[in-house]
């Protein structure tokens, strides 16, 4: 179970909207916030493929400027990964392969 540590910056103006969204979602622990419009939050999900899914919904709120992770911390899915229990996907962001 991947657990991350993000920073949310938001505009100032939208910080309260944005930290109603943010509890909406499954698995988003909001822990601060201050008057420049960085939220602090905690995502825990099954998979990284799911923490991925929740940063970009995220990343496309209304006044949310970036999504910067600041701490990943996912050991049991790598173990997962070596006995063949689990195949993450691929991102490749806004890049397309060639």
């Amino acid at each position: 179970m991947p657990i991350g540590g993000f920073v949310v910056q938001s505009e100032p103006e939208f910080v309260n909207k944005v930290k109603e969204e943010l509890l909406r979602l499954p698995g988003i622990e909001v822990y601060a916030n201050d008057e420049k419009g960085n939220i602090v939050v905690v995502i825990e999900s099954e998979t990284s493929d799911i923490m991925e899914k929740t940063v970009n919904e995220i990343s496309s709120m209304r006044g949310v400027l970036s999504v910067g992770l600041a701490y990943l911390h996912a050991e049991d899915e790598v173990e997962k990964i070596e006995k063949g229990e689990y195949v993450p996907t691929i991102s490749l962001g806004n890049k397309k392969p060639h």
